[in-house]
Order: structure tokens, then C-alpha cells, then sequence
């Protein structure tokens, strides 16, 4: 599949105007996590707009890395774009949702991850299967609900933020991502508008290094940064490389043969399950 990042970012950049324009929004509000997707949509809203009409808000938690954060504000003061940084780690307090868990602050960063990683293996026989299926035991569900909540809090504030502005939400959701259902509805999926959901993760990363995102920010292993420790491709089970060119062969109907047949069967299962994430506001009349 033929990609040319500098094609694919000025276009991406003219679809940015016109939805502002079109739509008489003032600005762009971006939730900035430190990682690659979000920085390509700040940096992309703010050469297409002026870095001044682009707000990033930055959203740690008790879980979040500290180095998410750092690179976040660093980027942002790179480009020139507002921004801040609101905890909501009290408004999950507030709400309960750390109750649920022991407290992990006592413990080093190291611990936590490794603990994360090997509770994650023991949960069941296939843990993002059944994230995506809603299934497993009451610890596992629990924990779903434990993670997907902060997303969804932060959709609030950047709704918030964005409309006393008078500005959108841009939404940081790839094309990988929206296939294999690694999102949260209601969560990172709900935005007024979406730059890069036609974009493979791969894609984005090209994208990333064309435009002048920090290499710290590119080179950095994919992370939701929900629970310490676990990256995209350890939840996944394979590497983005390998998924994305999966993922673009079914697109293309072109021939698997050359690909790992247990590749290819993880890869099935992933897009199959992944179907139970668009379901919302199912209707009597459908």
C-alpha cells in the first residue's frame, strides 16, 4: 500500500481548516498524552491552523507515566501550543475508582509494571479477547472498568474545555486502533472530528517523523499508559509492523500465504471481536 507522508499531512491539514471553518469553530482542543498519535494531531491542528488557536490539555492520573507527561509538555512547548496540566487523579478518588486496587504509589515504577505484566498473563486464557468481548471473571471485569472510566473522564473535560472555548475536540484514534478495537467507547473514540482514523499506526509513525514530532515521542514502545506496564503490542500480542501489514492485506484482498498462519489467525480473531466495540444506541426501529 503506497503512502506518501507529505501528501497525506497537507491534505490532512486542509481537512483540518475546512472542519473548523466550515463548522465556525474558534480553535481545536487536543487531550496531549505523550505519545504518537496525539502529537501528530497537535502538531498537524497547529500548522494548519496557528499554534495559537490549538489548546493541548494534559491528563495524568495516579497510573500515569511521569515521562508521558514530561514529553507532552515538551511538545507543545516545541510548537508554541497552550496548554495544561489537570490531574484526575482526585476525581477518580472522588468517584472511588481507586478503591478498587491497592494502592500502587508506595511501590517503585519497575514493580508495578512487572506485577501488571504477570497479573495480565494469569487473568485468563486470552486477556484482549475477552477485553474486547466484555468477558472473563469479576477481578477481570472489574479492571476494565477500573481503566476504561479514565478515558472517559478525560472525554468530559475535553468537551468541557472545548466548548467554553468555542473550539472542537480532535479525536487521536488510527485506523489500527479502530480495527482491532483498541479504544474505549465513549472514551478516546468521541470526538467532533477525526485526522488520522484513515491512518494505520505504522502510517502515523512515518507521518510523526515527516512533520517534526520530538524522536523521543516516535521511538517510544505504543502505550494506552492506563495501567503501568502494558504496552499496545504486549496487549496485542504481536508488533505494529507485523499487524498493520496484516491488516492492509485483508483491506487489499491480497494473498496471505507468505504471512504466519498464527499471525494471521490472532490477527482474524482481533478484527472479530473487536465488532462488539461499535455497538451503540441500537434502536427499536433497527
Amino acid at each position: 500500500m503506497s503512502f506518501d507522508p507529505l501528501t497525506v499531512s497537507e491534505e490532512i491539514q486542509g481537512f483540518i481548516r475546512r472542519f473548523v471553518e466550515t463548522n465556525n469553530y474558534h480553535g481545536v482542543v487536543v487531550g496531549v498524552s505523550g505519545g504518537v498519535d496525539s502529537a501528530v494531531v497537535t502538531v498537524l491542528c497547529a500548522k494548519a491552523l496557528g499554534a495559537q488557536r490549538v489548546f493541548g490539555l494534559i491528563l495524568p492520573d495516579r497510573d500515569s507515566s511521569r515521562t508521558s507527561t514530561r514529553l507532552a509538555v515538551e511538545l507543545c512547548e516545541e510548537f508554541g501550543v497552550p496548554h495544561r496540566i489537570f490531574s484526575i487523579t482526585p476525581l477518580l478518588r472522588k468517584v472511588g475508582i481507586y478503591r478498587m486496587f491497592p494502592p500502587a504509589f508506595i511501590f517503585p515504577r519497575r514493580i508495578q509494571e512487572n506485577y501488571v505484566k504477570n497479573k495480565w498473563r494469569t487473568l485468563s486464557r486470552d486477556p484482549y479477547l475477552d477485553d474486547l468481548l466484555d468477558a472473563g471473571n469479576a477481578f477481570f471485569k472489574k479492571g476494565l472498568a477500573y481503566y476504561r472510566i479514565k478515558h472517559r473522564i478525560r472525554m468530559c473535560l475535553l468537551y468541557f474545555e472545548a466548548e467554553r472555548r468555542g473550539y472542537a475536540v480532535a479525536g487521536c484514534v488510527n485506523k489500527t486502533e479502530l480495527k482491532t478495537g483498541l479504544y474505549v467507547k465513549w472514551g478516546d473514540s468521541a470526538a467532533d472530528f477525526e485526522p488520522i482514523a484513515h491512518l494505520y499506526k505504522t502510517q502515523v509513525m512515518e507521518l510523526a517523523k515527516l512533520i517534526g514530532v520530538p524522536r523521543k515521542i516516535v521511538e517510544r514502545p505504543p502505550t494506552p499508559d492506563l495501567i503501568p506496564g502494558l504496552t499496545d503490542e504486549f496487549i496485542l500480542g504481536l508488533n505494529y509492523e507485523e499487524l498493520d501489514r496484516i491488516l492492509m492485506k485483508f483491506e487489499m484482498n491480497e494473498d496471505l500465504s507468505n504471512e504466519d498462519p498464527g499471525l494471521v489467525q490472532r490477527v482474524k480473531q482481533i478484527v472479530s471481536a473487536a465488532q462488539r466495540r461499535r455497538i451503540a444506541n441500537v434502536r427499536f426501529t433497527d
